[in-house]
């Protein structure tokens, strides 16, 4: 993690030292004062609800040996840093997501033996980063973010939790805007950089596609080779063949920066390809993987559907390339647990099972949620619980009928749409599609959910939910498996 002085943090981040002495050793960051361990780093963050300059006095009485503040400090907070030898900054224009991108971006340039692999894409993120990290875990020390962690403050988290020692660092790196992976790639300095696909998740801040495409290339911008560590890892960036915006994103962002692209998919030319999948038992995919150099070897992945092959292909076509043992990382990601509430299947006998897919949510994932649902053997019902999609902006009425017509043609006993106006909007499609009145149900919010819907999920029925995270179907899942 972090080990810095105050002096040093001040040069790196300007912010100004309002109290204390600039010699004072920093080691961890936190942005929850609960979280603070002894010698650490308090950043505090002002919220809608809570104002984290308002515990900038408990966390120093909890062991941080400074804090960062976003306001001018009261006198009670420079008294308690004199009494406990701590030191008081306040960031440069009262910025704490400044600050701490700044100080992230000093670590990383302490640190030029990582390797940082930085994930990106539209739909697929969570699952590649947590493939990379076992991946290349069987030869190297890594450091992934932590849950879902990629935005402009999560990324900085990520680095200054890292430690010198660490080799690899993979590191999830999201947007919701234009320039905001500029941003992350300026602090993070990718050197091998993974661009999972282009969806419309988003699509109401940026507009199109397009626009989505030439954000995710932003990742490139801040790309370096790293030299040590575990050895020279040239820049490269790694993408998936049926990217229909490969060419655009090859062509414009990376060769005129001498970046590599390697794609990974079913195509004979990919470097890494999968030559045959099956889906086996409970509808996990069984691959047969081929690399350019004539390695092979098959594996049957821990999480259900063909859509997390290429997550598969694109963690191995990394882990090859950065000189981990590509049987191992195999073997690795083979027996590596699920991620809860992405595509997680719970329950069993004596209750339904449940596919938990609750975490979040796009037009591309629920497609794939709902081919999964099709795919697994199912004694009773099929029953999918979908709610409504965020950020979809003004193509959320034309995407959401998308989906409902997508819901329509398959084979299922039940089809629950929770939500307003875009889950009536997929019920429209869906009815438009011919799918019968008669197994369709609509209910405004989780809780009409758990009120009408859980008390009639069996056993033997296999339940698909998916929704964005403020649709807050997770309950729905706990109430169902209780």
């Amino acid at each position: 993690m972090v080990c810095m002085t105050v002096g040093d943090i001040v040069g790196a981040t300007r912010a100004r030292l309002a109290g204390g002495a600039d010699d004072v050793q920093v080691r961890g960051v936190a942005i929850d004062s609960r979280m603070v361990g002894r010698g650490g780093l308090f950043v505090c963050f002002p919220g809608e609800r809570v104002d984290g300059n308002d515990y900038a006095v408990a966390a120093m009485g909890a062991g941080a040996a400074a804090v960062v503040m976003t306001r001018e400090p009261e006198a009670e907070v420079l008294a308690e840093a004199r009494d406990l030898d701590a030191a008081v900054l306040v960031a440069e224009g009262g910025d704490a997501e400044e600050f701490m991108l700044r100080l992230a971006g000093a670590w990383r340039t302490r640190n030029p033996q990582w390797v940082v692999v930085g994930v990106t894409g539209s739909v697929g993120k969570t699952t590649t980063k947590d493939m990379l990290a076992v991946a290349l875990a069987t030869r190297y020390k890594v450091h992934a973010t932590e849950g879902n962690h990629n935005n402009l403050i999560g990324l900085p988290l990520t680095l200054l939790l890292a430690s010198a020692d660490d080799e690899v660092v993979v590191a999830e790196m999201g947007m919701n805007h234009a320039g905001e992976l500029t941003r992350l790639s300026a602090c993070g300095r990718p050197t091998v950089a993974v661009i999972t696909n282009v969806g419309t998740s988003h699509i109401g801040n940026l507009g199109s596609r397009e626009a989505i495409a030439r954000a995710k290339a932003e990742i490139l911008s801040s790309m370096q080779p790293t030299d040590a560590g575990c050895g020279r890892a040239r820049s490269c960036l790694v993408m998936t063949s049926d990217n229909d915006y490969a060419a655009l994103i090859e062509d414009e962002y990376a060769r005129p920066r001498g970046i590599e692209v390697l794609s990974v998919g079913a195509d004979g030319r990919c470097s890494v390809r999968a030559a045959r999948v099956a889906l086996v038992g409970d509808g996990r995919a069984h691959v047969a993987v081929t690399c350019s150099d004539g390695w092979r070897d098959e594996v049957t992945l821990p999480m259900p559907g063909r859509h997390v092959v290429s997550d598969f292909l694109l963690a191995l076509a990394v882990s090859w390339r950065v000189g981990a043992d590509r049987t191992a990382a195999c073997t690795a990601m083979a027996h590596m647990p699920q991620t809860h509430m992405r595509m997680e299947i719970a329950g069993g006998p004596g209750r339904p099972r449940v596919i938990d897919d609750s975490y979040n949510a796009s037009p591309n994932s629920t497609a794939a949620a709902l081919d999964v649902l099709a795919s697994l053997p199912c004694e009773g019902r099929r029953v999918a619980v979908l709610g409504e999609v965020a950020e979809l902006g003004e193509a959320a009425p034309r995407l959401h009928g998308y989906m409902g017509a997508y819901a329509a043609a398959k084979p299922l006993d039940l089809l629950v749409l929770v939500g307003t106006d875009d889950a009536d909007r997929m019920a429209e499609a869906a009815l438009t599609m011919g799918f019968s009145e008669d197994r369709l149900e609509r209910v405004r919010d989780v809780d009409e959910a758990i009120r009408v819907i859980a008390p009639i999920v069996d056993e033997g029925d296999l339940v698909l939910v998916k929704a964005s995270r403020a649709a807050r179907l997770d309950a729905f899942v706990r109430k169902v498996l209780a």
